[in-house]
């Protein structure tokens, strides 16, 4: 052989050794799988959550990583026993591991009695040797039911169950309970003769345990014998009581309630039948899928059970895998032989010691028996059904919702009172501690509470479904909300904010309003002048300081000028003088600025006209400033001390004529209406508007409309008690405007309703001895939220001007300090300039300079020379010495080292 081949030949031996070691120690890589289904029509999820599984667990791979899983599907008559020996017998040819069984106790019965007689273990539901009983075990549902029926205190009830389809153990149950009690065996056929013998001997508490598809007709039937009252409580057997239509139930306040074994709220559930539905519409597509599993899928717990058993296989398959200890070889036998299979001991003790949580809860068995699990008690209420409690196996019952519960003989009249959440007419408690009607707090629930003393009458109340008050769709005519509810007799009352309209009035009945209002406009308080550091400048125009400019300087140049052609300005300076006559003009360029300035700052100046013309431009500038500065103190008080605001809207004119600020009302509610109907042509334009911006110009709620005011650039049209109240809590809103209608709130009941009247003379009493004005300020108004506004009476003081305000007169005055003493500087460079300038030139020349002898026109002092930093640093420390001096010496001409020269007697 050559060299290469037998490396090649040792390495393909060396796998095959490797693959049987790892046979030998654990599971074969190839696993089958059967079951068992019934071919009665509407019995096909179970069969898809089964397919669904041995999928998801094949493309998972986690817990078989080395293992596939086949299966082979029968469908046999639940009544042909025979069939269904066959047709196990067959999965037996196959080779099949484990043979799964739907929950059909009937089934499960014929396919357990060849299971364990090969060893084959059977998981479904069946209580024999080699069988996985994935269902709840009797025992404990028996008790489960026992301790409702002990919670309730029920003393006298009755029982409506079928023979082949009982879930509950009837002996043990009569045994339990201390009481009368009325058992009867119905079919479909029977219910409702059986059901008008309860209601003859007044049998109010029933327990249905009968199979589900018949629910469905014993449900019709409770209707037709009109047992659909508050008074009557149904608990049913069944696990499936949420698949069930009990829409004409809800809203009697009927009580029903049920166990249930999935639950549909945990995140965990909803993933798995989400990727169920995904599957089953991805296997609909395939030729041989059986056309019956296009049905749709539910959350029965049916197929919830297939899908666990499936998966408690794997996990028995993983452990036994992990253990190393058992061989789970190939089947290779019949039903013929009745030879038991030697692995199926080992592989039934490893799906016995299963642990998980599936699609039902914790998973645990006991001697093939499930013993832990958990079932959560469910009970019908308005709108939805809603969990109240949970039952396990050693926690026992435990009710989480005691308020729903009720003992309706103590009650005289129950009515059903839907409303809708708005503040601060009906708001809700979210805490666990607030159940029933407790959950409402509000303006309108103090009102009904009131109400249902004065009348006479307990109420249940609920919310609205879809959370709308009402409106008519133009086109299909159908009502929504609260008036559809009241339509449809789902409920007795309605109340809220809801107002009273001529067309909600020709479909349901009002009581007298208790409330009278009207529709206005929300919008956001403008905002104010931004504050500017030279506000002080606002009170005159830009044009108006620029003018006053001018003219300033023109008046000067003027004074100048005519000051200058004037005679009687010129006057002589030294006149007693003859050898020197000289005369002087005051009015030099500069003085001629400074006696405008001076005039115009109201004044006095050294300088005064004396000629006719000068006093005459004199006086007219004089009036003039005096009107400026008069008419700038005035104004500068009205800006300084007064918020400016900008306003842009003022009515519903001003929005109809603009498109910059949008604006929406509340959707289905009576303002909508009011501008869908209306006639005048300001509301009709608004309308069309609104209406082509549709859906954003409407809001769902109240809180959505006040968000997006608050974000600005946005009018919110609404009633205007509601706005009231907002306003009062929210500084940052206004309201625009007046009413734009007058309209009243009123309590809504369906037509011909007998409490109408008793309530509207309710809501009249209330109103005279002023109650409801009493909650009405109990809600508005005295509460801790109302904001602080600014008063704007006219005997509020002024506010105080800040440093934002008058803070440029600083900036001005420092400024001016700054440029003073910068000129101030230059005037003292400049002096010293022209005195350095002077002291270099030389008096005379060499020439005529005999011998050291100096003329008389030729003396002079010579000061020493200095810089500039020190000349004006000697000026400063003077300056500090001699602070109250008004004389001083020239202090760069007087000085110890000058050298004058003898000064000659005069001749």
């Amino acid at each position: 052989m050559p060299r290469g081949s037998l490396v090649m030949y040792l390495l393909a031996s060396g796998l095959l050794l490797l693959q049987f070691i790892s046979y030998a120690l654990g599971v074969p890589p190839l696993v089958r799988v059967g079951a068992i289904f019934s071919n009665q029509p509407g019995k096909y999820n179970s069969e898809l959550a089964f397919r669904y599984a041995v999928h998801r667990l094949n493309l998972d791979k986690s817990l078989l990583p080395e293992t596939t899983v086949e299966y082979y599907i029968e469908y046999v008559n639940r009544l042909d026993s025979f069939e269904t020996v066959q047709k196990v017998c067959k999965l037996v040819g196959v080779g099949v591991q484990a043979v799964f069984s739907p929950t059909d106790s009937v089934l499960a019965t014929h396919i357990n009695s060849i299971c364990d007689a090969l060893d084959i273990p059977n998981i479904g539901r069946s209580a024999h040797d080699f069988s996985i009983n994935v269902y709840p075990s009797q025992k404990y549902v028996n008790q489960a039911f026992n301790d409702v029926i002990h919670y309730l205190n029920w003393t006298r009830f009755g029982i409506l169950q079928e023979t082949e389809y009982g879930i509950i153990n009837l002996h043990q149950l009569s045994r339990s309970v201390q009481g009368e009690v009325h058992m009867r065996q119905v079919s479909p056929g029977s219910y409702l003769s059986v059901l008008n013998e309860f209601k003859g001997k007044e049998i109010h508490n029933i327990i249905i345990d009968t199979n589900s598809d018949g629910i469905s007709i014993l449900l019709k039937n409770i209707l037709q014998q009109q047992m659909n009252e508050y008074k009557y409580h149904y608990l049913f057997t069944s696990f499936d009581l949420e698949t069930y239509d009990l829409e004409d139930f809800k809203y009697n306040f009927v009580n029903i309630t049920s166990f249930r074994l999935v639950d549909i709220g945990d995140v965990g559930v909803k993933q798995i039948l989400k990727d169920l539905g995904s599957y089953s519409h991805h296997m609909f597509q395939k030729p041989y899928m059986n056309p019956h599993v296009r049905k749709s899928i539910s959350l029965e717990s049916e197929p919830a059970l297939m899908f666990d058993s499936v998966y408690v296989f794997a996990i028995g398959l993983q452990t036994l895998e992990q253990s190393q200890s058992h061989t789970l070889n190939l089947l290779n036998m019949t039903c013929d032989a009745g030879i038991p299979w030697n692995g199926g001991l080992s592989l039934i003790n490893y799906l016995n010691a299963v642990e998980w949580k599936g699609l039902t809860g914790p998973i645990q068995f006991k001697e093939g028996q499930r013993v832990q699990f958990k079932l959560d008690l469910i009970k019908l209420k308005q709108h939805s059904i809603v969990k109240v409690g949970e039952w396990t196996p050693h926690g026992r019952l435990n009710i989480t919702e005691p308020s729903m519960f009720f003992d309706s003989g103590s009650m005289n009249v129950t009515l059903v009172v839907i409303t809708i959440l708005e503040t601060p007419y009906v708001m809700m408690h979210y805490g666990k501690n607030f159940t029933g009607n407790e959950r409402f707090y509000g303006f309108c629930v103090d009102i009904l509470e009131t109400i249902s003393h004065e009348v006479g009458f307990d109420y249940i109340l609920d919310l609205v479904p879809d959370r709308k008050y009402g409106a008519k769709d133009p086109e299909s005519g159908e009502w929504n909300g609260m008036v559809a509810q009241l339509m449809k007799y789902k409920a007795d009352l309605a109340v809220g904010s809801m107002t009273i309209t001529y067309a909600r009035e020709s479909v349901i009945d009002f009581t007298k309003p208790f409330m009278n209002l009207g529709i206005s406009i929300l919008f956001k308080v403008p905002s104010s002048e931004p504050t500017r550091l030279f506000s002080f400048m606002n009170p005159l125009a830009i044009e108006i300081w620029i003018y006053v400019l001018i003219a300033y300087f023109l008046v000067s140049f003027c004074i100048y000028i005519v000051g200058k052609l004037s005679p009687i300005e010129w006057q002589h300076i030294h006149p007693c003088d003859l050898e020197n006559i000289s005369i002087g003009n005051q009015f030099s360029l500069s003085d001629s600025f400074w006696f405008t300035i001076g005039t115009l700052m109201q004044q006095s100046t050294d300088i005064y006209p004396r000629a006719i013309s000068t006093r005459i431009i004199s006086s007219i500038w004089g009036f003039f400033s005096l009107i400026i500065v008069a008419s700038y103190t005035a104004n500068l008080a009205a800006f300084l001390t007064t918020e400016r605001m900008i306003n842009p809207i003022e009515n519903a004119e001003d929005l109809a004529s603009q498109t910059e600020i949008s604006y929406g009302t509340l959707d289905s509610g009576s303002t909508m209406t009011f501008f869908r109907d209306s006639m005048i042509e300001t509301y009709k334009k608004m309308w069309r508007s609104m209406d082509n911006k549709k859906p954003t110009a409407f809001t769902s709620t109240y809180e959505d409309g006040i968000r997006r005011v608050n974000q600005g650039n946005y009018a919110y049209l609404m009633e205007s008690t509601m706005l009231d109240y907002i306003v009062q809590r929210d500084c940052n809103l206004t309201q625009i405007g007046g009413l734009l209608d007058t309209k009243g709130y009123g309590i809504a009941t369906p037509k011909g309703s007998p409490w109408r009247d008793k309530i509207s003379l309710a809501i009249l009493e209330l109103q005279e001895k002023g109650d409801i004005q009493m909650l009405y300020d109990k809600w508005w108004k005295n509460t801790d939220e109302t904001c602080t506004r600014r008063s704007t009476s006219k005997q509020s003081k002024a506010n105080a001007l800040g440093l934002e305000s008058i803070g440029g007169v600083f900036v001005v005055l420092i400024a001016g300090i700054f440029v003073a003493a910068v000129v101030a500087f230059f005037e003292f460079w400049c002096n010293f300039r022209y005195h350095h300038k002077a002291s270099t030139i030389k008096p005379g020349s060499n020439n005529d300079s005999v011998q050291g002898v100096i003329l008389e026109s030729e003396w002079s002092y010579t000061p020493p020379v200095r810089c500039f930093w020190i000349e004006i640093f000697e000026e400063l420390r003077y300056a500090s010495w001699c602070m109250n001096k008004q004389k001083r010496p020239e202090l760069n001409r007087v000085c110890s080292e000058c050298k004058i020269s003898q000064r000659p007697t005069c001749i």
